[in-house]
């Protein structure tokens, strides 16, 4: 009987008053694709630090291949065959693809003699689980998906037979994803033993072979993926039934809120990035803007939060608290758009959104922290705790503990933070980057719930998603940018994912002519 590639038996960790694992138990077959799902803290994170060596369990036991292994640090789990991809890549950015594979692992005191002989191991790990990469590229100016591989080949050249993925697709496109997936079925194919740390209950449905559940700390269930589906499992993983579609009614829009004329923005080398754009957004709608990552986005939200200034055209904003048109030679900063009752969620929430080293109380007033009722003259602490403690209770952030540094906090609940610090301001106009990425379902069912109740309650909201199921239930209109373009300005419901496709490939013409 084949023995397996994983065994962990009455695996228990605590950090203080927090039980993070609690006698948990996960058997993992050879040359299978395992998925591990949980809503944000569950211990899903904890449980596989545990196996890569950046914990320590109090209790419990690790059978590698049948045999009990004691695995203190990440060289004893590599030792053993264990790789692990993070979620936020461990790279150096200014290093070459082979400089960070090679980094930590030279096997000669030579930098001549190592780079030569990892190159040609390299070139043969390449060879035989088919992933190409330049190994002379910089890996800053990678994109994200192909940064991804790097971290697989760095994994696979230790000698990595079993390999832990972090939320490997949060960062990632749909193309991309689609790649990705190619890439796991070829390391599998290959014997490669894969557990997949992910919220995304589709993609656990289109490649694992076998998925476990975690709901606060325990192993609640574990399943045949062929014999589960997403109801079932999303279910287990929260505790009660989840609404996994959006419940609305049709918009009704009011008055204009912001109006884009002719905005286009060039970046340093001189190339224009967002092209002669023109819509309007209204109060108590949601304006949906889909496309592929890179082609614009990230620009337009940095242009109408005001972090950067557009070299042609302008935008007016109108609220209650007046109306300013923005051109190109009119300053303005995210504090001057903040008084005018606009709210920002950013992009990215670990360079935008908040500070790593802070605790969750400054990083909840981040933007705010003039505000009188944070103290006048001197921030008031007791204030800030106070007001941090009803965003953490309201938007359910976990654990609500104002002190604990923002880092600690597990992605999903660093999300919600943020989330909770904008929209309890009631903007009249909120830009919207990103709501979801790398946040549970259950979590998306509340964010999804609160960004439909601010539309209802008279708020304009501008939405980038790169998720289309997202943009389609959320939006009630959509524009699509096509590098930095916009190719399709429709009503939401009128769409289906396969004309939204059409439109954010630009194929809309090729198809027409065919």
């Amino acid at each position: 009987m084949t023995q397996p590639a994983i065994q962990l038996r009455g695996i228990n960790k605590r950090f203080g008053a927090v039980h993070a694992n609690k006698d948990i138990d996960l058997t993992v077959m050879p040359g299978t694709i395992h998925g591990i799902v949980g809503e944000n803290g569950a211990g899903k994170s904890t449980l596989m630090s545990i196996l890569y060596g950046f914990y320590q369990a109090d209790s419990g036991t690790i059978e590698v291949d049948g045999q009990t292994v004691n695995i203190k640090d990440s060289q004893d789990a590599i030792s053993h065959g264990i790789g692990m991809v993070h979620q936020h890549f461990m790279l150096v950015e200014t290093f070459s693809v082979l400089e960070n594979i090679m980094l930590g692992a030279e096997g000669h005191s030579l930098l001549d003699v190592a780079s030569k002989n990892v190159g040609g191991a390299l070139e043969k790990i390449e060879e035989e689980y088919g992933l190409t990469v330049d190994s002379n590229a910089i890996v800053g100016e990678l994109p994200v998906g192909i940064q991804q591989r790097v971290e697989i080949l760095k994994a696979l050249y230790r000698g990595a037979r079993i390999l832990i993925l972090d939320e490997p697709t949060g960062v990632l496109t749909p193309q991309e994803i689609e790649q990705f997936f190619e890439i796991l079925n070829t390391l599998k194919s290959q014997g490669v033993t894969i557990i997949l740390i992910t919220h995304k209950l589709k993609e656990i449905m289109a490649i694992t072979d076998s998925v476990s559940v975690m709901r606060q700390g325990a192993m609640v269930a574990h399943r045949q993926t062929a014999e589960t589906n997403v109801d079932e499992l999303a279910e287990l993983m929260v505790g009660r039934k989840v609404l996994l579609r959006v419940d609305k009614t049709d918009a009704t829009p009011g008055e204009e809120r912001l109006n884009v004329n002719n905005v286009s923005w060039f970046d340093s080398r001189g190339v224009k990035r967002l092209k002669n754009l023109n819509f309007s957004l209204k109060a108590g709608e949601i304006l949906g803007v889909a496309g592929v990552s890179g082609n614009g986005q990230s620009e337009l939200l940095s242009v109408l939060s005001g972090v950067t200034v557009p070299q042609e055209g302008d935008f007016t904003l109108a609220t209650s608290k007046g109306s300013q048109k923005f051109g190109s030679k009119d300053s303005r900063d995210a504090g001057l758009m903040r008084r005018l009752s606009v709210g920002h969620i950013p992009e990215d929430r670990i360079k935008q959104g908040l500070v790593k080293a802070m605790p969750a109380s400054e990083s909840a007033i981040l933007g705010f922290q003039h505000d009188i009722a944070y103290g006048k003259g001197l921030l008031d602490p007791i204030a800030i705790e106070r007001a941090t403690k009803d965003m953490m209770e309201q938007y359910d952030v976990r654990p609500a503990d104002p002190q604990l540094k923002s880092a600690n906090f597990s992605g999903g609940n660093q999300q919600k933070l943020i989330i909770a610090r904008e929209m309890l301001r009631e903007p009249e106009v909120l830009l919207v980057g990103q709501p979801t990425r790398g946040v549970d379902i259950g979590a998306i069912e509340f964010i999804h719930r609160n960004l439909i109740a601010a539309r209802d309650a008279g708020a304009a909201i501008l939405l980038v998603s790169t998720e289309l199921e997202e943009i389609m239930s959320l939006s009630d209109r959509i524009i699509v940018l096509v590098d930095g373009e916009i190719t399709g300005d429709v009503i939401a419901k009128d769409m289906d994912e396969r004309q939204l496709g059409i439109l954010m490939a630009n194929a809309a013409e090729e198809e027409g002519a065919a």
